[in-house]
C-alpha cells in the first residue's frame, strides 16, 4: 500500500505552519488526512458502488497556550504561511469571559517514523467486488424459498495520516474490510431478518471466508422463525463473544472515556483503585491491544497506540484518554484521541474493548447451568455513565436445560443491570477469543468513528427481558 501522495506533498508546509504559530503558542501540531471508503452494496433489485462514510480529505491544526486548547480546521496548508497563521490565530480568538482550566502537556518523546500495514485493496476493482456480492446474493436468494431479499455489502476503508509537530513527524497507511451479508426470510406468518459477517485487512480473507457461512445464515433464519418471546427474569447466562464485547463496550466504555472524568459525568471516576468485578475478570482497550477495524499506529493527537489495561482482577485501574483530558487531569494520554473527521474535535474514543480470555471451556460452562440461556449478536446498546446502568440487546438467545443448549430460540433477549453488581457475577470466562467491529460508534448521538469489541465466552448472571 502507497501514502497518500496529496499528504506526502505537504510534509514542508505542515512544518512551516507548525514554526509559524509556534511563535504565538506553547504547543502546535497539524494532522492532515487522506481517507478513502467504499460501500458495494447488492440486493435482489438494486446494486450500488458509492464513497462510504468515512472518506475525508483535510487538516486540522491544534494549538495550546497553556490553559485553552484551539483547533482549526482546513481543507490544505499550501500559500503564504504567515498570512494563514494570522487567518487562524484571528479565527481562534476567544472573550475575557471563556473558562480556562489549568493544564500541563506532558512531553512527548521526538519520534519521525513512517508505518505501514500491508493491504491488497489494490487488487481489486469495483467491478470484480460488484460480481462477487452478485454472486453471494444470488446463492442466497437460490439457497431457500423463503428467502424474501437478500443484501451483500462489502464496506472498505483506506487511511493515510500525516502528524506533524514541533517534535514529531508521524505517517501511517494502514486499510480494513468488511463485508456482510443478510437475508429477509418468510416462513409462515413470520417474517425475520439475520445476518453474517467477515472481517479483516485483507480483502483476499472476506471474499474467501463470507461464502462459507451461507448455510449458516439461511439456518439460522430458519431457526428464528420459531424463536419464542423470552420470559422475563433473572437467569445464568452465557454471552457469545459479540455480547461480551457489547457488553465490555457499554459498560466500561464510555464510561472510562476521561473527558467525562473531566466533566464529572461518570461514576468510573470515583471508583478507580476499587472492585468493580469479579476476579477473574481483565479487560483492554487500545489500537495497539489487537487487530481489527479500530487498529491504528498513532491517534489523531500524535499519541502512539497503546494497550492500556482498564481492569485487572475485578480492580479498575485507570481509564482511557485523549491529549486533551490526560492534560486537564494530570495523567499520561492513552492514545485514545480520534475525531469523525478532520472537521470535528477530537474527543476521548474506545477502539478495541475487550475482556481477556479465561482458561473455562465452553462446554463445560454450558453443562454448568441448570436452566438458563445463552445469547447471540449484538443489535445494540445503551448505558448510564453517571449512574452505571447498562442495556445490551442481542439478537437472540438459545434456552439451556440441565447443561444442554438446545434449539429452543427466543427473540429478542434485553440484558439490563447495574454494571458493578453484572460484572461481579461473572462466576467462568472461556478460553476462546474474538474480536469484530463492523460499525460505528458516537460519543452521545454523534461523533461517529469505527470500534470493535469482543472477547471470550462469559457466564453470570444478569436480569433478561
Amino acid at each position: 500500500m502507497a501514502f497518500s501522495k496529496f499528504l506526502d506533498a505537504r510534509r514542508g508546509d505542515c512544518k512551516q505552519l507548525v514554526a509559524e504559530l509556534k511563535k504565538h503558542f506553547r504547543y502546535v501540531s497539524v494532522l492532515g488526512a487522506d481517507v478513502k471508503s467504499l460501500n458495494v452494496r447488492v440486493n435482489r433489485k438494486t446494486a450500488s458502488v458509492g464513497d462510504g462514510s468515512d472518506t475525508d480529505c483535510g487538516f486540522v491544526v491544534k494549538m495550546w497556550n497553556g490553559k485553552q486548547f484551539y483547533e482549526y480546521s482546513l481543507d490544505d496548508v499550501t500559500g503564504d504561511k504567515v498570512a494563514l497563521a494570522k487567518k487562524i490565530i484571528e479565527a481562534t480568538a476567544v472573550g475575557d469571559g471563556v473558562v480556562t482550566v489549568d493544564s500541563a502537556l506532558g512531553d512527548m518523546a521526538p519520534l519521525t517514523q513512517d508505518f505501514v500495514r500491508e493491504g491488497d485493496l489494490d487488487n481489486y476493482s469495483d467491478a470484480q467486488l460488484l460480481d462477487f456480492c452478485r454472486g453471494l446474493k444470488d446463492r442466497l436468494i437460490g439457497g431457500s424459498e423463503h428467502v424474501l431479499n437478500a443484501v451483500v455489502v462489502l464496506r472498505t476503508l483506506d487511511v493515510s495520516k500525516l502528524f506533524v509537530s514541533d517534535c514529531r513527524e508521524l505517517s501511517q497507511t494502514y486499510c480494513w474490510v468488511n463485508g456482510m451479508m443478510m437475508v429477509n426470510y418468510r416462513k409462515g406468518e413470520k417474517m425475520v431478518s439475520a445476518r453474517e459477517g467477515e472481517a479483516s485487512h485483507l480483502m483476499a480473507d472476506v471474499l474467501s471466508k463470507l461464502p462459507e457461512r451461507v448455510a449458516a445464515l439461511l439456518d439460522k433464519a430458519d431457526k428464528l422463525t420459531e424463536a419464542k418471546p423470552i420470559e422475563p427474569g433473572e437467569y445464568d447466562v452465557i454471552t457469545d463473544p459479540s455480547i461480551t464485547g457489547l457488553l465490555a463496550h457499554e459498560a466500561f466504555g464510555h464510561g472510562v472515556e476521561m473527558d467525562m472524568f473531566v466533566k464529572d459525568r461518570a461514576l468510573a471516576k470515583h471508583c478507580i483503585g476499587t472492585r468493580v468485578a469479579s476476579k477473574i475478570c481483565n479487560m483492554h482497550d487500545g489500537a495497539a491491544a489487537t487487530l481489527s477495524v479500530a487498529s491504528y499506529f498513532f491517534d489523531d493527537d500524535g499519541v502512539l497506540a497503546h494497550d492500556t489495561q482498564i481492569i485487572k482482577d475485578g480492580i479498575l485501574l485507570r481509564g482511557i484518554s485523549d491529549l486533551g483530558s490526560a492534560s486537564q487531569l494530570g495523567t499520561e494520554p492513552t492514545g485514545n484521541g480520534r475525531r469523525e473527521s478532520h472537521r470535528r474535535k477530537a474527543y476521548t474514543r474506545m477502539t478495541n474493548t475487550f475482556f481477556e480470555r479465561g482458561a473455562d471451556k465452553l462446554e463445560d460452562m454450558i453443562a454448568s447451568i441448570k436452566h438458563g440461556y445463552m445469547i447471540f449478536e449484538t443489535n445494540n446498546g445503551m448505558e448510564d455513565p453517571k449512574n452505571w446502568q447498562v442495556q445490551c440487546v442481542a439478537e437472540y438467545g438459545r434456552e439451556i436445560i440441565d447443561g444442554k443448549l438446545t434449539d429452543n430460540y427466543v427473540s429478542p433477549v434485553v440484558m439490563s443491570g447495574y454494571v458493578p453488581d453484572v460484572l461481579k457475577s461473572i462466576s467462568m470466562i472461556s478460553d476462546g477469543f474474538e474480536v469484530e467491529g463492523a460499525g460505528m460508534c458516537g460519543k452521545g448521538h454523534k461523533e461517529w468513528v469505527r470500534v470493535s469489541d469482543g472477547g471470550p465466552a462469559l457466564k453470570l448472571r444478569v436480569k433478561l427481558g
